[in-house]
């Protein structure tokens, strides 16, 4: 009879099978992060379809009517209509004047190039209620605050270079000999931008519409800071719902929060659909100032 020796497991598959403490302390908070965070969630959405529900794992009873409730008590029609219309809004504008600032920093060298380019980028990587209460004080005063306008500008601040950031890659991508060839066939710069890199921008510009559609609706602080009673958006009206003054069902406000969560995660699964994130890295090139 024959033995069959098992040849012996190398030093770094065993090194794989048993993973450093380090890893298992990660892998543990991240573990422990996503079941805390997946019980919240889970404990709003059930609350939000239960009729009653003291001291059990489960209500007593469901239904649905907290979403009715809700939807006429904080008229959530309106707060969707005027969500969709600055969203609307913040993305038109941000496309117009954004595209054509990506194009210029990314074909153009001229001094202070990177100095602009940063000053675009404050917006983004300031929290925005550092200078969300210095721009609401100035649409207060000249009378923007307090309407859908006021809203609008408010969010645009951080849309525009939102846009800048996630255009100027594609930008970048595309070969300038192609620019040069449409000139020396004598292309104009804007028949040039219209026919020949609008089209080719057509992922670039989709992908940024709906990354600002996202941030606009999820933006409570500068939207809280400059809206009205009738320009509030959905994220505003949530607040407002839970910290104004009078006795309210918890239910309603968790269905509420539910109609809310629901629709990030419709605009989140949407632009994951349409937009990789690898592209959203800029590339800097070293340019004189």
């Amino acid at each position: 009879m024959t033995l069959v020796s098992e040849k012996p497991t190398s030093a770094p598959a065993r090194r794989r099978l048993v993973a450093s403490p380090g890893s298992w302390l990660i892998w543990g908070a991240v573990a422990f992060f996503l079941v805390n965070l997946a019980g919240l969630i889970a404990a709003v959405v059930v609350n939000s379809f239960g009729s009653r529900w003291f001291d059990t794992w489960l209500p007593s009873g469901w239904t649905t009517e907290w979403y009715a409730t809700a939807w006429t008590e904080f008229g959530l029609l309106n707060v969707m209509v005027v969500t969709l219309e600055v969203a609307l809004l913040v993305v038109g504008i941000s496309v117009l004047v954004g595209v054509p600032a990506s194009y210029v920093l990314a074909r153009r060298s001229f001094p202070g190039r990177r100095l602009v380019y940063l000053l675009f980028l404050l917006p983004i990587l300031m929290p925005p209620i550092t200078y969300g209460i210095p721009l609401a004080t100035v649409l207060y005063k000249y009378g923007f605050a307090g309407h859908l306008t006021g809203v609008v500008l408010a969010n645009l601040v951080p849309s525009i270079p939102f846009v800048i950031l996630t255009m100027t890659p594609f930008i970048e991508q595309i070969d300038p000999a192609i620019e040069r060839a449409a000139r020396m066939c004598g292309a104009k710069t804007w028949q040039i931008f219209l026919r020949i890199l609008a089209p080719l921008l057509v992922p670039g510009i989709l992908a940024a519409s709906i990354l600002v559609l996202v941030r606009t609706v999820g933006m409570f602080e500068l939207t809280f800071l400059a809206a009205g009673p009738d320009s509030q958006t959905l994220v505003v009206a949530l607040y407002y719902s839970m910290s104004a003054a009078g006795i309210r069902a918890q239910q309603s406000v968790d269905a509420m929060a539910v109609l809310y969560t629901s629709s990030m995660l419709v605009l989140l699964v949407t632009a994951l659909r349409f937009v990789n994130p690898t592209q959203l890295v800029a590339r800097v090139k070293e340019d004189p100032d």
